[in-house]
């Protein structure tokens, strides 16, 4: 069995908010609309179900002009903690997010694993690309300022 490391993305960053106000913007679909996605793609949100067992549809307006359906399910919510997201339409993948508290900050720690380090691969480098500027989008809409720093040790 590969590990769980193997075929997934990991990102994290420090933000300057408390684990609360993160999960406000997570828990919120308007909000979400507002950061969710990669640079330059806005959002419709369809249905936003935010309870474990919920669904969450979305059409992700790319900056090419095209729509990207999507559907997902939220597997675990735990208020200003974890959310657990499945991918479930097109390429499959778990997203968990958690919210760790620091001081006066949060780090957010994000991670996306795929069901095989081949998968995972294939799509690598858009998906660090695009995860760091979902993180920084989430960001901005907590702070409306750009993020403090990436990582912990």
């Amino acid at each position: 069995m590969q590990s769980v490391e193997s075929r997934s993305d990991r990102r994290c960053l420090l933000l300057a908010a408390s684990p609360a106000e993160v999960f406000a913007a997570i828990r919120d679909p308007g909000r979400v609309a507002r950061w969710w996605g990669p640079v330059g793609f806005s959002n419709t949100i369809h249905c936003f179900e935010f309870v474990a067992g919920g669904r969450w549809r979305l059409t992700m307006h790319g900056p090419d002009g095209r729509d990207y359906p999507n559907e997902s399910r939220f597997l675990e919510i735990e208020a200003d903690r974890r959310v657990v997201i499945e991918h479930v339409s097109g390429h499959h993948f778990v997203l968990t997010l958690e919210l760790v508290p620091e001081g006066d900050g949060t780090w957010v720690e994000w991670q996306q694993s795929f069901d095989t380090r081949e998968h995972y691969e294939s799509l690598a480098a858009f998906v660090a690309t695009a995860n760091q500027q979902n993180l920084e989008r989430l960001a901005v809409e907590v702070l409306h300022v750009p993020a403090a720093a990436s990582c912990r040790s």
